[in-house]
């Protein structure tokens, strides 16, 4: 609830502070005075746009300070709000700011610090509700009225159900449409795949194969120098050449001589061995070689065959990391996101099952929170009719609107498929009707501001234990109304503020007799100025007040006064 509003420099108000209670609060005194003023100060600090014309004749600039006690339904949303903007100081107490420079800036604050205008208007709308001049009203406001039928349905867990089947469902659909995504692009990305997979696995590919086919190639391309070199070799080894012995009959000489030197000196018995083991490695060379030599291949075809092959290497090195190696990887790799690209179709009727189902059981759900819905509004609309009647608008007729939008991909409800969001199927809205045969209107456009006035009071009465919105403010409620009906609606105002702080501005002294605070609102005029002055009214001077607002002081006013104020106590009494 706001407990201090102090005001400096704002239009004809030079300083001013005021210190407020809980429960009803009024604003009495003369037209111009100023009442209004102090609500439209209020509006500042809640967020309403204002211009340099607010600030005092004289003044570089009009200051406005509010100071909030958060103690009910709205403290958990407010801190929340503060904590995320980082301006939660104390979480039982706000102060809201706002200051309105001559040069055309306008500076919104909480709790001293500097905030954008829609994050002061966002708290001020969840502190207070404003019916006035300034219309900051949230019961006009279509977007509030099927939250407020569902809290006054007292069926919180029939919309968190639905909610949280909501919330399945759209993790779900957004799931699929990234599935979808992916797919758009999924058939040429598995064609690739393919052709890349069928590419590399064709070839198949031996890491060792190609140090063996470049050794190869290198024999068949040189194969005549290799046998040739391989036939002079042999004939010097084994056949010899002409005029000369081949080595190994040289060797083979040279070996009995040492055998024979052997015998006769054993000390060359080494040796001896020596040159028979050379002779013997001499043969197995000689044998190799042949065997080598008869092994050279003169094959053109297959010098192809192998050339072919280690193109093909090059190519898939080239496309495919620069090596074997990687190409392989690839392989590995392109194989696996081809399993999963073929198994987006299994995942994309998988999910579409799921939310089928879950469609199925939003359905259900929605058609609950339908039909709750549909018995709360009637109940609603006979509470609102009953508090109009009592208001003496007997003839007004007060509807809640609950209707729904059909389209392709809704919820299946009685044979229609429904347009739902996470608040269900319906569209609810308030109507009334002021007068037989007008019709049913929208709330904003009633056109009367007196039976706006008796309207908005009436569902603020019947929708007070829902209303989550601490502080209430009516700027002359009372316009268009006689004494009889303002002492009803001082009643009603009085009963409201037992769940709410309400302020309001009154003409009525039937009405201003409820308030558990009274407030008179006068000008005064100083050195040709004029200001504001606010002044607490209590005992006599109440009484005085009351008097005047019934017309000229007078003893017979002033016994009227008594008795207003003797009948509204006996009326509290029992309240």
């Amino acid at each position: 609830m706001l407990e201090e509003l102090r005001i400096r420099d704002f239009a004809i108000i030079d300083d001013l502070t005021l210190q407020f209670k809980s429960g009803l609060v009024v604003f009495t005194g003369e037209t111009g005075a100023g009442k209004s003023i102090i609500l439209d100060a209020l509006g500042a600090i809640l967020g309403s746009r204002v211009d340099t014309t607010s600030i005092r004749k004289g003044a570089d600039r009009a200051i406005v300070e509010g100071f909030f006690r958060l103690d009910g339904p709205e403290k958990e949303f407010i801190n929340e709000l503060l904590d995320r903007e980082g301006l939660l100081e104390e979480p039982d107490r706000l102060w809201l700011g706002r200051e309105i420079r001559a040069e055309g800036r306008s500076v919104a604050r909480v709790n001293g610090r500097t905030v954008s205008l829609s994050v002061q208007s966002e708290i001020g709308e969840a502190l207070v509700d404003v019916h006035g001049q300034s219309d900051h009203l949230s019961l006009l406001k279509v977007r509030n009225h099927r939250d407020l039928l569902d809290r006054f349905a007292h069926d919180q867990e029939s919309l968190n159900t639905y909610q949280s089947q909501f919330k399945d469902w759209s993790a779900l659909g957004k799931q699929l449409a990234e599935l979808h995504a992916i797919e758009k692009t999924a058939r040429d990305r598995a064609d690739m795949l393919k052709y890349q997979i069928q590419e590399i696995g064709d070839a198949r590919i031996k890491l060792d194969e190609e140090d063996g086919l470049a050794q190869e190639r290198t024999r068949l391309m040189n194969a005549e120098t290799l046998s040739s070199l391989s036939q002079s070799a042999l004939a010097l080894l084994d056949e010899g050449t002409e005029g000369g012995s081949a080595a190994t009959d040289l060797l083979g000489q040279a070996a009995r001589d040492l055998a024979e030197l052997a015998r006769i000196d054993p000390q060359l018995q080494a040796l001896a061995q020596q040159a028979e083991d050379a002779l013997s490695s001499l043969s197995d060379l000689t044998y190799e070689l042949r065997g080598y030599l008869e092994g050279i291949e003169f094959n053109p075809n297959r010098l192809d065959q192998i050339e072919e092959r280690l193109d093909l290497f090059n190519r898939l090195k080239r496309k495919y990391g620069g090596s074997l190696a990687s190409a392989l990887s690839h392989l590995r790799l392109a194989t696996q996101e081809l399993e999963k690209v073929e198994g987006l179709e299994e995942q994309i009727v998988e999910v579409e099952q799921k939310i089928g189902q879950i469609k199925e059981n939003l359905a259900i759900s929605a058609l609950k929170l339908s039909e709750r819905r549909r018995l709360s509004a009637s109940q609603l609309a006979d509470g609102v009719e009953q508090q109009l009647h009592l208001l003496e608008m007997e003839k007004a007729r007060f509807q809640v609107a609950q209707s729904v939008v059909e389209t392709e991909q809704g919820l299946e409800l009685d044979g229609r498929a429904l347009a739902f969001d996470t608040n269900g199927v319906d569209q609810i809205e308030f109507l009334i009707e002021t007068n037989p045969g007008e019709g049913f209107k929208p709330l904003a456009k009633t056109a009367s501001g007196g039976e706006t006035s008796r309207l908005m009071l009436a569902l603020k009465t019947v929708l007070a234990e829902v209303d989550h919105i601490p502080t209430l403010v009516f700027d002359e409620i009372d316009s268009g109304i006689g004494g009889r009906v303002g002492m009803t609606v001082g009643g009603m105002l009085w009963d409201l503020g037992k769940r709410h702080q309400v302020l309001c501005v009154t003409h009525l002294p039937q009405l201003a007799a409820f308030g558990d605070q009274h407030f008179h609102v006068t000008k005064r005029s100083d050195n040709d100025r004029t200001a504001t002055q606010v002044v607490q009214l209590q005992g006599d001077s109440r009484v005085e007040e009351l008097a005047a607002m019934l017309g000229a002081s007078t003893s017979v006013t002033l016994q009227s006064a008594r008795e207003i104020l003797h009948t509204v106590a006996i009326k509290t009494s029992t309240i």
